[in-house]
């Protein structure tokens, strides 16, 4: 069905209401390719690791942190191990109880989509899911920044990622949730000062989970120095959450009163997780320009949205809201050379996430 939806929509009149000098662009052609070239790869690598600084959280958030009282403390090196401990305490428990909901949640997805359940193995899912919140729970007591997190990190859950997308891509739909919903539980055992510290470390977790980064970047080292397409994802990313929160914002005022399966669109918790959801598209449209290809959303992305958003009650008018919100903020902040690239991928993506395309 995906493969069916994508050519007719690449054929088809695109309904994005982008500026009519955009709608006139061409599909890009096909990339030069060239030698795989390290620097490459580090140089995406660090342009999405620059983005992990408490600055990405809100502003009450980051005002709350400059007036605590006990800040110096809590994030001295003593601070940092002791509630790392006290979370490691907390992990099995977590793990345990996030799996619960996650099963809760996907148990009738699995059959419904006809999912090999010998590809969940929930013991598999929590012993990996433990290590990698181990590793980072290590990094915060270290004082090991955000940033450079996402570095360290990065390898670590490309490996998991590429073990659970092996075989059906849509198992790391029960992967992606059991880690989201396991520090979503370790952040509630906090205050609120040290859960702020905290939440940067979680998005990163959180983004290497759900996102394609490490594909993106293998993809990235295929392209020599001075691709265009190479620039356009370079231009992206540095900007990719500013656009997500203006998204969500957008979004948000749009549909006042929507309430998905975690709250109100515009609460707090939904919002952080809309935001990953936008910065998660933003990346498959950097994949797919790298590949020149729209594989990766339909044998990844889109199948995973189907089994996840219905569940969560996120409907596809609010999906095509955001994708028609997310065309404009990129026309706003990127060049026209390099919107051209992505704008083909976009109206695709549109295409395939219609209402219509899921009506009976």
């Amino acid at each position: 069905m995906t493969h069916s939806l994508a050519s007719t929509a690449a054929k088809e009149q695109p309904s994005m209401a982008l500026p009519s000098q955009l709608q006139r662009i061409a599909a890009p052609s096909p990339s030069s390719t060239g030698s795989v070239l390290e620097s490459k790869v580090h140089s995406l690598a660090a342009i999405w690791a620059r983005k992990y600084v408490i600055s990405v959280t809100s502003k009450e958030t980051t005002e709350h942190l400059k007036t605590s009282d006990n800040l110096a403390t809590i994030n001295s090196k003593e601070g940092r191990t002791q509630t790392a401990s006290k979370l490691i305490k907390h992990l099995t428990l977590a793990s345990a109880q996030a799996w619960s909901t996650t099963e809760m949640l996907l148990s009738e997805e699995m059959e419904r989509h006809d999912i090999d359940p010998s590809l969940i193995d929930p013991w598999q899912i929590a012993a990996d899911s433990h290590n990698l919140f181990k590793k980072s729970l290590d990094a915060y007591a270290e004082r090991i920044t955000p940033r450079r997190l996402s570095v360290v990190v990065g390898n670590d859950f490309g490996r998991v990622r590429r073990k659970y997308t092996a075989q059906d891509p849509r198992a790391i739909g029960f992967v992606s949730m059991q880690f989201h919903y396991t520090g979503k539980m370790l952040l509630e055992k906090l205050p609120s000062t040290e859960r702020s510290l905290l939440e940067p470390y979680f998005k990163v977790m959180d983004d290497h989970m759900y996102m394609p980064l490490r594909d993106a970047y293998k993809a990235a080292a295929e392209h020599d120095l001075g691709s265009p397409v190479l620039a356009a994802v370079q231009a992206l990313l540095p900007v990719s959450t500013k656009i997500a929160h203006a998204v969500c914002t957008q979004v948000g005022r749009s549909n006042p009163g929507y309430e998905s399966y975690s709250g109100l669109l515009n609460s707090s918790p939904v919002r952080v997780s809309s935001i990953r959801d936008v910065e998660m598209f933003q990346v498959y449209l950097c994949l797919c320009i790298l590949e020149d290809s729209i594989r990766s959303v339909q044998q990844e992305l889109f199948p995973l949205c189907v089994m996840l958003y219905p569940r969560l009650n996120v409907s596809w008018k609010l999906v095509q809201d955001m994708l028609q919100t997310l065309g404009w903020e990129m026309h706003d902040r990127l060049a026209p050379d390099h919107l051209a690239l992505f704008l083909p991928y976009l109206r695709t993506l549109s295409e395939m996430f219609s209402v219509e395309v899921f009506q009976n």
